[in-house]
């Protein structure tokens, strides 16, 4: 039985705390014994790490939280009490903790992540050198770690993220099965009924809801999706739906009043469980993912909306272009603008949007699906251990 150490700072609530998590239960789950250290203790998830799963136990190093994502005491001693195989930093104050590990354990399998679009501190970049093998969860930050930061082609593999929440999978195999008859391209003119919840018609009654599920930071950029939506003609019944918390809220808020447009631009702070704007039977679903980040790694955000079949739009940084939508150039509002008025207001919009739900869903399913990312590690891990 293979003894596995995930490193994370904190359990905020984000895509690589999710994704520690996720994989905390899935290397349990597979016979691994697994023990998730934290710096910090608490945090938005942490009651998520108390699941019960045989094999998987929590351990913060902090005895009090001091709110320094970088103090971890006792980190070494942790380690050489628990005599893990593999040590897997996620995160990164994790990452810049890696390189010292790295040489204090000479035998251990100390395994760095490269999960963001941001530059790296120099005790991250260090750490790369001195780690025993890195995981990218793009190709593109691949490259970067080949290009920027000179990490050798043989000691980097690329590990996609997993979706980890419940992704009505019976709604996704309908949308494969579909697919696998009609075709994931243009499906005009082949005889199959186009009938999708994210092609509703423009003119109903009901308004083209554009969704962006992201903490409101400064790299995440929501304030060019409200001046992009006040630049949509006004005919046109479409509504911006934000989900999310942050230092970016309020100059946000005031830029949508600013701009006329605040009756449109509905902000929904934090949730625990997006997929509730993803597809509820409770509430009218998204139509259209929206990002305009200027930095990401992979974001999760739109992967999720993918596998419940909600077409996107983003600009292209990172690894946007791998998560399978519509991609478009970095701060080119004119073709984000174009992108959109082809999936809402085009003559033949609602059958663009149903042939592209069912392409993000196939591509989502058989790219981002937990099994293939369990299998990658384990078998990544077999040979580094």
């Amino acid at each position: 039985m293979k003894k596995i150490v995930i490193l994370q700072d904190y359990l905020r609530n984000g895509g690589t705390e999710r994704q520690s998590l996720h994989l905390a239960r899935t290397f349990a789950e597979s016979g691994c014994e697994v023990m998730l250290i934290t710096f910090r203790p608490g945090g938005t998830l942490a009651p998520r790490a108390q699941s019960g799963t045989a094999n998987f136990k929590t351990f913060t190093l902090q005895p009090f939280d001091t709110r320094l994502d970088f103090f971890a005491p006792g980190l070494h001693s942790a380690l050489r009490r628990i005599a893990p195989d593999i040590v897997l930093c996620m995160g990164r104050m994790a990452n810049c903790k890696a390189g010292r590990i790295a040489r204090a354990f000479p035998r251990l399998a100390v395994v760095s992540t490269m999960r963001t679009g941001k530059t790296l501190p120099a005790a991250y970049a260090r750490s790369l050198h001195a780690t025993r093998h890195t995981i990218a969860n793009s190709h593109e930050a691949a490259r970067i770690l080949r290009e920027t930061y000179a990490v050798p082609t043989e000691k980097i593999t690329v590990i996609h993220n997993a979706v980890v929440f419940d992704a009505q999978p019976d709604r996704v195999d309908q949308e494969m099965a579909r697919a696998a008859t009609c075709g994931s391209g243009d499906l005009s003119g082949t005889g199959c009924q186009l009938v999708s919840p994210h092609g509703q018609d423009t003119h109903a009654t009901q308004p083209v809801r554009l969704l962006c599920c992201a903490m409101f930071r400064p790299e995440k950029n929501q304030r060019e999706l409200i001046e992009i939506l006040s630049k949509l003609p006004s005919s046109l019944n479409v509504r911006l739906d934000f989900v999310g918390d942050g230092s970016e809220l309020p100059s946000c808020r005031a830029l949508a009043q600013q701009l006329g447009v605040a009756d449109r631009v509905h902000f929904h702070g934090f949730a625990a469980n997006p997929a509730l704007f993803y597809a509820s039977p409770q509430a009218a679903h998204a139509t259209i993912a929206v990002l305009t980040s200027r930095s990401e790694s992979l974001p999760n955000f739109l992967v999720e909306a993918h596998v419940y079949g909600i077409p996107s739009v983003a600009y292209a940084v990172g690894g946007v272009a791998e998560c399978g939508g519509i991609a478009v150039p970095p701060g080119d509002q004119a073709a984000f603008i174009d992108a959109l008025t082809r999936l809402i207001a085009a003559p033949d919009a609602a059958n663009t949007r149903a042939a592209e739900s069912v392409r993000v869903a196939v591509h989502a399913r058989e790219h981002f699906s937990p099994e293939i990312q369990l299998a990658r590690y384990l078998t990544l891990f077999d040979g580094l251990a």
